[in-house]
Parts: C-alpha cells; sequence; structure tokens
C-alpha cells in the first residue's frame, strides 16, 4: 500500500509538473493586489481534471499557503477548509518544499472529520510546482491499514498464546505419564487430562477455520431456503449433554414455520455456540429458552438464559475475537473465546445482525436478526417441503 501510493503520487507529481511547466512557459506574470509580489499564473488547464480523478486528497497551494485547488476527499476529510489548509504539520511541510525544492514523505495523524473516526492517520507527500511557489499536497488516508494491521497482530498473538497453553499441557501431561508409567491410577488421571487438552485445541482448530471461512463477511457463495425450526432442534441436540450435566432445561417457543434464505450449517453453528456460552455461563438447575418471531422482513432468534450476566463495559467487546469477560471462567468452561466472534460474522454473512441485552445476576439475552426468505416473515406449515414454498 506504502509503496503503492509512493508510486502513484511520484506519477502526479511528474505529470503536474508538465503541466505546470508548459503552462507557465508562456503565462504571463500576475501581481496580487494585496501586496504586489509577482504570483505567477492562476492555476493551469489540465491540474484540475487530474486532481479530480486521484482516490487520494490532492491540494495545490499558491505562493501564499493559499489553496488553489482542493480535491473533495481533501474538503470531507477536513483537510481544507475554504482557501486554508487546517492541517498545521502539512502547512510546515509545504513551506520546508517551497524553500528548498525538495520533495517531502511523512506521515500525520488529523483529527477526525470524517465517518466519526477520533483521528485519521495519512501517508502525505509534498513536492514543488512550477517557479512561482506553487505547491502540491497529496494525502492518503491509511487509517484502515493502520487498524487491520493492528487487528492480524493481536489475531496472531491471540492465537499463539491459546494453541500454546494446550499443546504445553500435552507435553507435559505425557512427560508425566512416562513417568508414572508403574501408577495405574495415575496414568488414568493423566490421560483423561490429555483428552481435556486434546478436545479444547480441537475445538479451537475448529472455530478458527470457521471464523476464517466467513470473517470477510462475504455473501454465503449457495444460499438456500433454511428452516429456522429445524436449525433451533440441531443446535439444541448438540448442546443438550452439557446442558443435562449441570441439569439446565433447553426450551423452545416462539413461532414455528419461519424460515430464512442462507447456510444451514452456519446458522447451525451460530446457534449452538450462543447455546454453549448460555449453558457454560448459567447456574446450576435454570433453563435456557431459545425463542423466534417474525419481524416484518426479518426473523429474529433469541437466545435467553438466568446465567451470571456481562458488565456493561464488557458489552461493546463481547463480540472480538479472543475476548473474555472472565479469562478464568471461560477456559475452565472450555471456551475457546471465538464463539461470540463466528455468531458476529455469521450474522455478517446472512445480511443480518446481531445484539445482545445483559445485566449482571439477571441474565443475558443474545438475538440474531436474519432477513425472512422472501422478504416477509411468513410461518409455513411443516407439511409444504423447502422446495414447493415459495
Amino acid at each position: 500500500m506504502a509503496m503503492s501510493f509512493a508510486a502513484l503520487a511520484g506519477f502526479v507529481v511528474g505529470a503536474l509538473a508538465v503541466l505546470f511547466y508548459r503552462n507557465q512557459i508562456e503565462a504571463p506574470k500576475r501581481t496580487d493586489p494585496a501586496d504586489g509580489v509577482e504570483t505567477g499564473a492562476a492555476l493551469p488547464q489540465g491540474v484540475a481534471s487530474v486532481l479530480a480523478v486521484l482516490p487520494s486528497s490532492a491540494v495545490v497551494l499558491d505562493a501564499h499557503d493559499r489553496v488553489l485547488r482542493a480535491s473533495s476527499a481533501a474538503r470531507a476529510f477536513g483537510l481544507v477548509k475554504g482557501d486554508r489548509l487546517m492541517a498545521a504539520e502539512l502547512l510546515a511541510l509545504a513551506r520546508q518544499v517551497r524553500r528548498d525544492g525538495e520533495i517531502r514523505e511523512s506521515e500525520i495523524d488529523v483529527a477526525g472529520h470524517k465517518f466519526g473516526q477520533e483521528t485519521t492517520n495519512f501517508a502525505v507527500r509534498v513536492a514543488p510546482l512550477g517557479s512561482y511557489g506553487q505547491v502540491l499536497v497529496l494525502a492518503e488516508d491509511q487509517t484502515e491499514r493502520r487498524r487491520v494491521e493492528a487487528v492480524r497482530r493481536d489475531f496472531v498473538a491471540n492465537v499463539s498464546h491459546e494453541l500454546k497453553t494446550p499443546v504445553g499441557a500435552l507435553s507435559l501431561l505425557a512427560e508425566t505419564i512416562q513417568d508414572a508409567a508403574d501408577d495405574p491410577d495415575a496414568v488414568t488421571r493423566f490421560a483423561g487430562r490429555m483428552q481435556h487438552e486434546a478436545a479444547r485445541l480441537t475445538y479451537l482448530v475448529q472455530d478458527l477455520i470457521t471464523l476464517s471461512r466467513i470473517q470477510g463477511a462475504e455473501p454465503i457463495p449457495t444460499p438456500g431456503q433454511v428452516a429456522i425450526d429445524e436449525a433451533v432442534h440441531d443446535a439444541i441436540d448438540h448442546c443438550n449433554t452439557k446442558a443435562v450435566a449441570k441439569d439446565i432445561t433447553l426450551v423452545t417457543g416462539g413461532t414455528e414455520g419461519l424460515r430464512i434464505w442462507g447456510d444451514d450449517e452456519l446458522l447451525v453453528t451460530a446457534l449452538r455456540n450462543l447455546i454453549d456460552n448460555a449453558v457454560a455461563y448459567s447456574p446450576e438447575h435454570t433453563r435456557v429458552v431459545v425463542s423466534v418471531r417474525p419481524a416484518g422482513d426479518s426473523v429474529e432468534i433469541s437466545v435467553s438464559d438466568q446465567g451470571i450476566g456481562i458488565p456493561e463495559e464488557s458489552l461493546e467487546r463481547i463480540f472480538e475475537r479472543f475476548f473474555r469477560v472472565d479469562a478464568a471462567r471461560s477456559r475452565a468452561t472450555g471456551g475457546t473465546g471465538l464463539g461470540l466472534a463466528i455468531v458476529k460474522h455469521v450474522a455478517a454473512a446472512h445480511a443480518g445482525e446481531v445484539s445482545v441485552w445483559s445485566k449482571e445476576g439477571s441474565g443475558s439475552t443474545f438475538t440474531l436478526r436474519l432477513p425472512a426468505f422472501g422478504g416477509t416473515a411468513v410461518a409455513v406449515p411443516p407439511s409444504i417441503p423447502l422446495e414447493a414454498a415459495k
């Protein structure tokens, strides 16, 4: 990205320099009425057309730091207001370039003026144009690229950490079993621990594969009709063993016969993760309720528990990969920290969304809102097959 911007910037600087040179050879000098200083010709013909097609923010300054031309992107980001360049760092660079004629490159952070950003990071290139003090400023927004790089670094670090724990435990347990070969009880106990860590490693790898497959928020390649009742039944069937072990009752309710347009396997995966979480964070002898209801052009699937709830300050982060409200409890229950991230991406892949309501000590409710098949959430009798429900 940085190299491509430098190449583009070099090409633009060269092209504009040629335009300025050709136009200024025969351009009559003009005098600034304010101070009588010769400033050269106005913006040459053709320069505005070049700047208009640039994807980056572009600004041309005259000899007195006034803006001769600014792209719409430059104004949208707040770099230019009226005929003034608002970023002090850019203005200082422009003055240095005007003094010594050397092209300069840098990175700056500007207070956000677009899409609610707090700050916007720019890669900038400043070059002289013509012989009358004009300066070209090119600024490429690289905020999103930096954010993606930060997410990638965090993801790699988190994966490395999460993999080290079960792999290290398996190695240690294997050595322990070797040393305890003459103690059958110890071998049985440590072998059980190895099975637990191996299962945890398997779940983590499976979740990573699932997440990598859907995290691009791209549309499902081969969507089809999905019966919500069947998806809920399959998800509950996957989670029933854990629920029985804690004497937690899994209850279904709401409107039957609703359908969405999507992928049944992904939907079951999302529901299984929500139900698994509800069971893991609920006390014994409670209930987890899965309810379905029509919502205009969407179908809402809610999973409610009577568990410990989520602190308000953590609600905005719970869909982040590897984020855990209670890391110790999550690892004790075998959680990978990827379940809710998978749910979020499954919702996005279906052009839907997931939301959460929670109160500490009162439980949580996660709601998937997905587009209904046919554009309207209408119950279809179970006797009508999927192919006929059109």
